[in-house]
Formats: structure tokens, C-alpha cells, sequence
């Protein structure tokens, strides 16, 4: 690695070294393109059930996969991960001494391993978790086990755990990054500490040497079928992440408009903003003179003037009839006798009270 006119740095000097907010930002920009694509597979998989309904089902696998291949195709490249490549950062190896090689380079095989694992299969375990707390918690409340049950005891005594668990792993994060800013530590997350690996901004050598390496890449002939299938891969998934990259400077604020838009939170919000206004009363249109003015007794039919027999509603404008006055009226005209309303025979309900 040391021929690819490397620098010493023993550590991140101050002006390498990215601020908390450039940190917390790479690393909430995956956990906004996630639920985004989730809500856009669910409108896919609704409206056609049949052919995308296995996205659906099988979104957290697809979606692992894909951030597989995307993470790494960037640590390879740019020694940093999708999200850390778009704020302009790479990942150098820690200790004494370490080399603080070019961007292009990659990092040693043992940090890159651990550094894809962990940007990938933790967040996939922690999604699953939470999700089977979520589904235990229903099964709790709705469960056919017996209360004295062993099987019940135990995800009892889980999901009483699981909040405590869940708070030390957050608190982890917290004081990580209240390290950070204090200067105390080199890592704002303790998967950096676990991967071996800090953050630095990427220098204007780092920044050259991505360019020039693109360019050979993309100019590069090769002449065995084998090595063009292989080129022709990884100049796609180039392609593909290239233009995600430089996509997403717009696209992220849709992303992270979708993801408020459809917050639980949010959804009282929309609901008063999207609410219709309350229709106007309504207007009584050609009406026969017996029914231009409703009976004073609600047990009257307004046709007939009668009480009512066999009580029965019209579902487009709620009031009560007897059954033949409505059935005759509405086959005949197509409408309701006091709205003008359109409507059919099958909007005609009957009504059953207690007393009968």
C-alpha cells in the first residue's frame, strides 16, 4: 500500500479530522433511503400483488443484498462507505505509527471485512429485532398459550428486557459521540472503534487520485471474454453507484420528506391538512308536494305520511322510509324522494330494532 504516495499521520490531524455534524450526517443518510424505498416497494406490492408482492415480503433480504454490493464497491474503490464517500470522507486504519494512505488504495483486507459486516449485518439484525419484538408484543396480547406456559414466561421476560437492552446500546452511541465532540475520542460510533478504523476528510491528492483512477477505469481495453465480463460488471455497478452519488444531493431531500411525510407522528398533521371541508347541506330538488316538508314525528314515513312499516334507510342520503314507499319511489325516479340524492335499489337498507 505504501506505493501509492501515502502520507504519515499517526492520527487525524485537527484539520482531517470531520466535525460531529458532518459524522451524524453520513450516518442518518442510509437510515433515510431505507424507509423510502420500504414505502415505494408497499405502493408496488398493493397495487400489484401478484407481481410484486414478493418484494414485499422479501424487502430486508433485497435490500441487504443491494447495500452489500453498493458498500462494498465503495470501500474497494474510496475506502469509505457509500454514505461516507457523498460528505467526502474515507476510513484509515488505527494505531501507532499507521500509515494514512490515498483513498484509492483501500484499507487492509482485516478492517475492510470488519468494516463491511458491520455496516451491513448489524443494521440488518437490529431491524429484525426489533421487528420480532414487535410481533411478540402482538402475540402477548392476543396469545393462546397459557399464562404458566414456559414458552410465555420467556418472551415475557425478553420483551421486559428488550428496553433496557435497547437503552445501554443508544447510550453507547450517545456518550461515543459526546467523546467526540469533546475530544476525547477518535471514533463517533463505536462500529468505527470496533472495525479498526477512524474518519478523515478526503484531501485534494485523495480527490486526484479518485479522478485519474475513474478515468483509467472507464478507458481501460481488455481482450479475454472472461476480463470483459468482469470490466463490463464493474463499470455497471460503477455506473450505478456513480449515479447514485451524484443523484442523491437532490434526492435526499425528497427522501427525507418521505420519511417525514409518512411518520406515525405526522399523520394527525396530514389528516388536518388534507381533510376535506364538510359539505353543504343538501338540496331538495323537484320534490313531491307530500314530501316538501319532513313529518314532526320521526316514527312517520315521510311519504305516506304514516307510520312507518318495515323501517328502511337510503345509504346515500340517510333518511328512513317504509320499505314499499322507498322501493316504489326510488325504482320509479332513480332518486331520493327529499334529496334528490341519485339513487338505486341496492342503497336501500332495511332497519332492525330492538323492540322487533
Amino acid at each position: 500500500m505504501a506505493e501509492v504516495g501515502a502520507h504519515l499521520t499517526a492520527a487525524p490531524a485537527g484539520g482531517d479530522r470531520p466535525s460531529v455534524f458532518e459524522a451524524v450526517a453520513q450516518d442518518s443518510l442510509m437510515a433515510a433511503v431505507k424507509p423510502a424505498l420500504q414505502h415505494l416497494v408497499k405502493v408496488l406490492a398493493e397495487s400489484n400483488p401478484a407481481r410484486y408482492g414478493f418484494l414485499w415480503h422479501w424487502f430486508d433480504e433485497i435490500y441487504v443484498l443491494l447495500d452489500l454490493l453498493l458498500q462494498q464497491h465503495y470501500l474497494a474503490r474510496c475506502s469509505a462507505s457509500f454514505s461516507e464517500n457523498f460528505y467526502s470522507l474515507k476510513r484509515i486504519p488505527m494505531g501507532e505509527g499507521t500509515r494514512q494512505p490515498l483513498a484509492t488504495a483501500g484499507l487492509p483486507k482485516r478492517q475492510h471485512w470488519k468494516s463491511l459486516l458491520l455496516l451491513v449485518l448489524v443494521p440488518y439484525l437490529k431491524g429484525k429485532l426489533e421487528k420480532l419484538v414487535s410481533s411478540l408484543r402482538e402475540e402477548d396480547e392476543y396469545s393462546i398459550h397459557p399464562p404458566s406456559s414456559s414458552w410465555k414466561r420467556f418472551y415475557r421476560a425478553f420483551l421486559a428486557a428488550y428496553p433496557y437492552v435497547n437503552m445501554t446500546w443508544e447510550g453507547w452511541f450517545l456518550i461515543q459521540q459526546l467523546c467526540y465532540i469533546l475530544g476525547k475520542a477518535e471514533h463517533h460510533s463505536p462500529m468505527l472503534k470496533l472495525a479498526g478504523v477512524c474518519l478523515v476528510r478526503l484531501t485534494a491528492e485523495d480527490i486526484q487520485a479518485l479522478e485519474k483512477k475513474w478515468a483509467e477505469t472507464t478507458s481501460s481495453q481488455t481482450h479475454s471474454f472472461t476480463s470483459r465480463v468482469q470490466s463490463a460488471l464493474r463499470r455497471a455497478l460503477g455506473g450505478i453507484a456513480f449515479s447514485l452519488s451524484t443523484g442523491l444531493s437532490v434526492s435526499v431531500f425528497f427522501l427525507q420528506f418521505l420519511d417525514w411525510w409518512y411518520s406515525s407522528e405526522n399523520q394527525e398533521t396530514i389528516k388536518s391538512l388534507t381533510a376535506l371541508p364538510t359539505p353543504p347541506p343538501p338540496v331538495h330538488l323537484e320534490q313531491e308536494p307530500s314530501s316538501a316538508l319532513l313529518p314532526s314525528l320521526k316514527t312517520v314515513c315521510p311519504l305516506c305520511r304514516r307510520v312507518r312499516v318495515n323501517a328502511t334507510a337510503l345509504a346515500t342520503s340517510g333518511f328512513v322510509f317504509c320499505y314499499r314507499c322507498a322501493h316504489a319511489y326510488v325504482k320509479a325516479h332513480q332518486r331520493c324522494p327529499l334529496t334528490g340524492y341519485a339513487t338505486e335499489l341496492q342503497h336501500l337498507v332495511k332497519l332492525y330494532s330492538p323492540e322487533s
